[in-house]
């Protein structure tokens, strides 16, 4: 079974290869281009998190949209209230997004926040758990920097919200872009 696996993702990684080289020219742009929305992300953060929160306002509505076209007629369907409910909270998510992107910013980042304290939580207690280990001093430290990173952000909010946002998408695209860009360039050597 093993071998099977192996082969299999040999013919996928090839195939892989083979597109990419294929398109290099196109991943390679597609790649610079990312770096570049990165940078400008970074350079106004307070401007691409507005933008997102009005782009994820947008992308709820049309979902709520498309969902509630789909439950016209299917009021036997099962669970059919539930989905009805579903539809009324994208619309009005979306809505109070749209309506207000300073809200929904810091809505979404008090969520960041939170999520970086329960991770920082469970990363200690990870680390205390495992901590016969190697390296399980790594992860305790990680953990003591998601709740430091937590409290400042906290201590910091609301200006907070007007920049990480965009900060974090800035940085995910350059990474992204410069994955995809050193792939096609790697590739189009080979």
């Amino acid at each position: 079974m093993a071998v099977s696996l192996d082969a299999a993702a040999e013919v996928f990684r090839d195939a892989m290869r083979e597109t990419v080289k294929k398109h290099s020219l196109w991943y390679l742009i597609k790649g610079i281009l990312l770096v570049v929305a990165g940078i400008l992300a970074i350079v106004y953060p307070v401007i691409s998190s507005v933008a997102f929160v009005v782009f994820l306002g947008w992308l709820l509505i049309i979902s709520g949209v498309v969902q509630g076209v789909s439950l016209i007629g299917a009021g036997k369907v099962p669970h059919f209230w539930l989905e009805l409910i579903s539809v009324v909270l994208a619309l009005l998510v979306g809505f109070l997004l749209v309506r207000d992107p300073a809200q929904g910013l810091q809505t979404i980042t008090l969520l960041i926040i939170v999520f970086l304290m329960i991770q920082g939580i469970s990363k200690i207690v990870f680390a205390l758990t495992i901590r016969p280990f190697e390296s399980w001093g790594w992860v305790l430290a990680s953990g003591v920097l998601g709740i430091v990173l937590s409290v400042v952000l906290w201590g910091s909010l609301p200006g907070t919200a007007a920049w990480l946002i965009g900060l974090l998408i800035g940085i995910e695209l350059i990474g992204e872009g410069a994955a995809i860009a050193l792939l096609a360039w790697r590739v189009r050597q080979a």
